[in-house]
């Protein structure tokens, strides 16, 4: 067995610099009514991955005009989340997943693997979360000091009061925090157990506080591609759970889910809205990665359907009468784009174009010929709901000859109004300002 592993992930890794499969149009699944053409299916899964190169010296990546991008701290060790505290300081998640990560999951999911170390992933989980200061206002961190260490996958952060919540991957952990302080030597308190086990196929967890304080809202993702390591697999995955701070008790708050990542509240209409990624191998054009106003007890789809009532038939046994209740999501991203960082613009400081919209940290495709993702794109919102195209916000990281010189993850606003991003390949924060004379939009509308 271990021999034939081998020789099937290298047939894949040796074709995947021309990519496995057929090629697709540029994509077009954008927008609130995105078009979706009929599933395709191939014996080989389109497998077209964008390999990690070292960054040439000088790089950086290309913002708007009326913009200026600077390195707000590198050197990290895979960056993946990122949370502003009140003071300024910036948290940062440096996390991959777990050693246990799909070791139930099979050949499809051993070669999965493979695939995402080639794509900059599948490194050793640092396990820790560190802290940088901009003491200066210069726009680049000036200290970097290991704030927690010991944990285990971590993700999401959020604070509540004096009492900072990590995410790791299996568990919610509860921390008291000092302000200003720039390391936690004392233990977290387990406050609740999350969804992991030797499978754990989609591992990071993010959590967001509401603004009383009395909830928080935790992200999990599915335990499969599309329901194929069994119904059973997926029990308590695929939703956003509620968390009772005082209680500590955790409820359903939706399902149907496939891998729900960046979590930010909608500033005019105070919703919740969460990104997805969507599931993999019906073809470059199907299923388009999304964001939506998450709804209290909704089910949207995973794993009988997608993009509402569009039923996958390789999910065994089918629930039609369940799928009839699924509802759409508001808005697609475009297919296979990994979008993974959620956050609106609730400042002042951007042009009034920026306000109340929505920037999108994706990650990138590794199965869709054309590539798609590996940027940051913005969503324009007038009165709470998405509307037009995403517009490239930052951009750059993919070199002419389909190399990764970065992988944005991660955005959250500064305590200064500036955007910041993750990039776990690039292994840095990016930070982008307004420059001083920027008094008007400059969108560029997304292509692929």
């Amino acid at each position: 067995m271990r021999r034939f592993k081998h020789l099937v992930v290298v047939s894949v890794l040796s074709l995947a610099a021309c990519a496995l499969g057929p090629s697709g149009p540029a994509d077009t699944a954008f927008g609130a009514s995105p078009a979706l053409p009929a599933h395709e299916s191939a014996l080989i899964p389109m497998v077209n991955i964008a390999p990690v190169q070292g960054r040439p010296d000088g790089f950086m990546p290309n913002a708007p005009a009326g913009f200026a991008v600077t390195e707000f701290a590198s050197g990290l060790a895979h960056p993946r989340w990122l949370y502003t505290l009140p003071n300024g300081d910036v948290l940062v998640a440096e996390s991959d997943a777990p050693r246990e990560h799909d070791s139930g999951s099979g050949l499809s999911g051993w070669i999965r693997r493979q695939v995402m170390k080639r794509a900059g992933a599948g490194v050793p989980s640092p396990d820790r979360i560190v802290l940088l200061r901009d003491a200066n206002g210069s726009g680049i961190a000036q200290m970097c000091t290991v704030f927690l260490r010991g944990l285990h996958s971590p993700f999401g952060m959020a604070l509540i009061g004096n009492e900072l919540y990590v995410a790791d991957t299996d568990a919610l952990l509860r921390f008291d925090y000092v302000p200003g302080a720039t390391s936690i030597e004392s233990p977290g308190v387990k406050v609740a157990g999350l969804p992991a086990g030797p499978i754990n196929h989609h591992w990071t967890k993010n959590i967001l506080a509401d603004r009383s304080g009395k909830h928080l809202y935790i992200s999990v993702g599915s335990n499969s591609n599309a329901g194929e390591n069994g119904i059973a697999a997926e029990e308590g995955r695929a939703r956003i759970l509620e968390f009772d701070v005082q209680s500590g008790k955790l409820r359903p708050y939706a399902t149907g889910l496939r891998n729900p990542n960046g979590l930010s509240w909608q500033p005019q209409s105070g919703a919740l809205w969460t990104t997805v990624n969507e599931r993999d191998d019906l073809g470059n054009n199907l299923v388009p990665d999304y964001m939506t106003a998450v709804r209290d007890g909704a089910f949207y789809g995973f794993p009988y359907s997608y993009y509402g009532q569009h039923v996958d038939t390789r999910v065994k046994p089918q629930r039609p009468a369940l799928v009839a209740t699924a509802i759409p999501p508001d808005y697609a991203l475009g297919n296979h784009t990994a979008s993974l960082g959620l956050v609106f613009y609730d400042r002042t400081v951007f042009p009034p174009h920026y306000r109340n919209g929505a920037f999108i940290g994706q990650h990138g495709s590794w199965n869709r010929k054309p590539r798609t993702g590996y940027k940051v794109v913005f969503v324009p919102f007038v009165d709470g709901k998405p509307t037009g195209v995403p517009e490239d916000f930052l951009t750059g990281f993919l070199t002419p000859d389909g190399h990764a010189v970065g992988r944005p993850v991660g955005v959250a606003l500064d305590a200064r109004g500036a955007l910041l991003v993750a990039d776990d390949v690039g292994n840095a924060i990016w930070r982008v300002a307004a420059t001083s004379n920027n008094t008007s939009a400059h969108p560029i509308t997304s292509g692929e």
